[in-house]
């Protein structure tokens, strides 16, 4: 189909072309160049990630030494005696267990505490510690970890009690539980 308003061609015109450039043929099929190697992959934002590390640490948006200071959980149910807290703030309930939330994400670290109380339970053990970190490296956000734990022991009907570890046993990187008896 030809387009509007193309003049059509008159055989004295094609005959005229086809003597003027001769006998046509059809040139040999090339192989077309090798592509260039590609270079080998290389974790450039890795590379941007641990070298911006430095520098994040020393900007903070925290200060740690109000973490260690300020920071302590501490809980008690209603219809227990303060002393009960008190005695477990002193180190004087002997731990029978612990966990270790470091290097799990949120959704990790809450199956494994609802894991572990519930086999703790299970096991007639009644005084644990999490150990949860001070979440130095939770940006302004502040220590995700550690405010999961608390929010997730407070709901527990089976927490009694529960309180930021004595110094030696992890401090306000750790919160020591008290769990109902049998």
């Amino acid at each position: 189909m030809k387009p509007k308003g193309a003049a059509s061609i008159s055989e004295d015109d094609t005959r005229l072309f086809r003597e003027a450039i001769g006998e046509v043929r059809l040139l040999d099929r090339v192989a077309p160049p090798p592509a260039p190697a590609k270079p080998a992959p290389h974790p450039h934002m890795l590379d941007a990630d641990e070298a911006a590390v430095p520098g994040e640490l020393l900007d903070l948006a925290f200060d740690p030494a109000v973490l260690e200071i300020g920071e302590e959980l501490s809980y008690l149910r209603d219809g227990h005696a303060p002393k009960l807290l008190r005695q477990l703030k002193r180190g004087q309930f002997s731990v029978q267990d612990d966990l270790d939330l470091h290097q799990m994400n949120a959704a990790a670290a809450q199956a494994s505490i609802v894991i572990f109380l519930a086999e703790a339970k299970q096991r007639g053990r009644r005084c644990l510690r999490i150990i949860h970190g001070k979440g130095l490296r939770s940006r302004a956000a502040g220590p995700v970890l550690k405010s999961l734990t608390d929010r997730l022991l407070r709901r527990r009907d089976d927490v009694i009690a529960f309180a930021s570890a004595r110094p030696s046993q992890g401090g306000t990187g750790a919160v020591v539980v008290l769990l109902k008896g049998p």
